[in-house]
């Protein structure tokens, strides 16, 4: 029962360092969303060329996209005409890193740490775009990537389309339905295994347990990490806590960047989505760019930042003896995180038995029909609505619901096309029947 209580106690402690600078970083995340132009960054990235690869990667670092959620808003990007440098760009510095991560590891491992992760992610990001631009054939590079892909050229405008002005009442809607139910929906469930998981590495490993193991700070340790990190699924904000409570333990902090960069930008299911929608050229790029980059900034980080090794993660150094305003930063994401649980179960309620199966096409009097489709492959909000927006881009349909808990989507439209259908989910990086 001991441990129990321990496990809880180191927990709840992680939970009160963690949220100030989660809602933070949602907060931050949620601005950039209502403000900045609707195309900000589809319309940066039409050319190739070392500008758009640039552009990409540093318009990926602040966007807080998971590594299934990129996928959807990359084929967007090359629906649009992005060469394939700016999406591999766009691919690998996007998942790394965001507000909401960068504030939360600011918070765990310190802001010299914070920074060097947005430079490596920046760095990565614009060696991949700037490789697969350098090895793709001139006549290839010259053809819009929607050519390519077999779909239907649009022009790309010069000006940047602004929002409309809307109320502010409008604008508040659109931020909550952002933050709340898009961002933080698509998280919670790895900030809570994050939180779990730090737990158990503090309970079972205290701090210094793997400072008596000398390889761990040699590429051993580093290499290590890396096979580690390459098939899991971890988002860049929940796998925080989880670094910190390997640099408590004895990790070097170099090990814990490798972690933090390889693990958010890569799972089985996101390579296999690049592999399907660039082919097997960019997935290489993509995977020998990442893993080289990792391990060779995790082993400069000892260099150039080694006495932060010292600094342990202040969750950590304070689990046992919280002040008041930390106990309540902690019941707060406990909250978050229940409401969430309780969301998810009355969702699963709701849908019931009868989702499992999906109905034959229903035409009505006036010629539109309903289609259910099962999909597969998707993870969370962002994927959701690369789904949807592949569905609404097929011509007569004039709806599409996504039921993310029941794999499926639901079509309405005239003369609805099955194949076309699987075909736009198998563009958006999905699989569909």
């Amino acid at each position: 029962m001991q441990l129990v209580f321990s496990f809880l106690g180191l927990a709840w402690g992680v939970a009160s360092e963690l949220t100030p600078w989660l809602l933070l970083g949602l907060l931050v995340a949620g601005l950039l969303h209502v403000l900045l132009p609707r195309d900000f960054v589809r319309r940066h990235l039409g050319r190739p060329g070392l500008v758009s690869t640039l552009k990409a990667a540093a318009l990926g670092v602040p966007l807080p996209l998971c590594s299934c959620g990129v996928i959807p808003a990359t084929v967007g990007l090359k629906k649009d005409g992005a060469s394939d440098g700016a999406c591999t760009a766009f691919l690998i510095s996007t998942p790394q890193t965001g507000v909401d991560s960068i504030t939360v590891s600011a918070a765990f491992l310190g802001w010299p740490f914070a920074l060097y992760k947005v430079i490596s992610a920046l760095l990565t990001g614009l060696l991949g775009g700037w490789i697969v631009d350098l090895t793709t054939p001139r006549m290839a590079a010259a053809v819009p990537a929607a050519a390519a892909a077999g779909l239907p050229l649009e022009p790309v405008a010069d000006t940047l389309t602004l929002r409309p002005r809307r109320s502010l009442a409008a604008t508040l809607r659109d931020f909550w339905e952002f933050t709340a139910l898009e961002l933080m929906g698509s998280i919670w469930r790895w900030v809570f295994l994050g939180i779990l998981v730090s737990a158990a590495i503090s309970l079972f490993f205290p701090v210094g347990s793997f400072q008596n193991q000398p390889w761990l700070n040699g590429p051993a340790g580093l290499l290590l990490m890396l096979v580690i990190s390459l098939p899991m699924y971890v988002c860049a904000t929940g796998s925080v806590p989880i670094a910190a409570a390997l640099v408590a333990a004895g990790f070097p902090p170099g090990a814990a960047l490798v972690f933090l960069m390889a693990g958010p930008a890569s799972n089985a299911a996101t390579i296999g989505a690049i592999w399907r929608t660039f082919g097997r050229r960019v997935t290489l790029i993509y995977l020998g760019v990442l893993s080289v980059t990792s391990l060779l900034l995790g082993w400069m980080f000892g260099f150039l930042l080694q006495p932060a090794r010292g600094a342990l993660p202040a969750c950590h150094l304070h689990a046992g003896g919280l002040t008041v305003m930390g106990h309540v930063w902690a019941g707060v994401l406990a909250a978050i995180l229940l409401a969430y649980v309780l969301r998810a179960l009355v969702a699963r309620l709701r849908r019931g038995p009868a989702a499992v199966a999906a109905p034959p096409p229903v035409s009505g009097p006036d010629g539109t029909g309903t289609l259910v489709l099962q999909v597969t492959g998707m993870n969370c909000a962002h994927c959701v609505a690369g789904v949807r927006e592949a569905l609404l881009a097929v011509p007569g349909v004039c709806a599409a619901a996504v039921d993310l808990a029941a794999g499926a989507a639901t079509v309405t439209g005239s003369a609805l096309d099955p194949e076309a259908l699987r075909a736009a989910v198998r563009r958006a990086g999905f699989q569909a029947r």
